[in-house]
């Protein structure tokens, strides 16, 4: 559990005080969680004689439970984060996530496409238009084998989390390589509790503001103001129509050149001209 909450941070919060919660007999305290913290997914860890290790996975929708799903951690397998001695990636980056397998591609609704959908939400967080290259540092990979006929279990679920190393390759990209950063879990897939046919119908409901058809060159910024983006054609600056003074129009200045001119051809007969100095 401390491993999840170091994945998600600053996105979650951990509680460690020890409850007697039973989610699939009474969830009425992880929706009192739900309600005080204003989150819509819930892990809860717990572990007992008839089911050791156990991590169930609560998404709510008012409040109010919508489905669950219950996973039982192998201990011989797993291994901490702080087992893993390199170099973490930064808090708060989005993880890429890979889902192999065929269970998770069935068309019809099981305990594995529940389990894809859940750690999609899980590891989601906040939603974003664009994502900067040199924040993808680690990928989330969630693998699953194909049942085999007869067998009586059902497949385990791997989770691995490794980091991502660019080296040069001498080339224009740049060579890819992968290192397991943990935690390292594998899960059996336990008891189900799928949400109600109604509720999930709501749930999947969208505003009719996102539902309307994105206009061109108008967008919304965080504030919540419209924003529109106008196209002008070429312009001509010579015909741009300027602030008209009387002090700046030609005739008046050609006018007063040709005053100037007058004045200076025109001489007195009564004082001779006057002979310019010497240097």
């Amino acid at each position: 559990m401390t491993d999840l909450h170091q994945l998600r941070i600053p996105l979650a919060k951990k509680f460690t005080k020890k409850n007697a919660i039973h989610p699939f007999e009474d969830a009425a305290s992880l929706e009192f969680f739900s309600e005080k913290n204003d989150a819509s997914i819930l892990v809860f860890g717990s572990s007992s004689k008839k089911r050791p290790h156990a991590i169930t996975l609560v998404r709510t929708f008012a409040y109010k439970v919508l489905d669950m799903l219950e996973l039982y951690l192998d201990p011989d397998s797993f291994r901490r984060l702080n087992q893993f001695k390199n170099k973490k990636c930064a808090v708060g980056l989005k993880p890429m996530l890979l889902f192999a397998g065929t269970p998770f591609e069935n068309p019809v609704s099981d305990e594995y496409t529940m389990v894809k959908s859940f750690f999609t939400d899980f590891f989601k967080g906040e939603p974003a238009d664009k994502v900067d290259v040199e924040g993808l540092q680690y990928i989330v990979s969630i693998s699953a084998r194909d049942s085999v006929d007869g067998e009586e279990s059902k497949p385990s679920v791997h989770l691995r989390i490794y980091l991502i190393r660019t080296k040069r390759s001498g080339q224009k990209l740049p060579r890819v390589e992968v290192e397991e950063m943990g935690p390292r879990m594998d899960f059996r897939i336990g008891r189900v509790k799928e949400a109600d046919e109604d509720t999930m119908k709501e749930a999947l409901k969208r505003a009719k503001t996102s539902q309307e058809r994105p206009k061109k060159n108008i967008s919304t910024d965080i504030v919540g103001d419209k924003i529109g983006r106008i196209h002008l054609g070429k312009q001509d600056l010579k015909e741009l129509q300027t602030r008209k003074m009387k002090g700046l129009k030609r005739s008046r200045d050609v006018a007063d050149e040709e005053e100037d001119e007058d004045e200076e051809d025109i001489v007195s007969d009564e004082e001779p001209a006057k002979k310019p100095r010497k240097a």
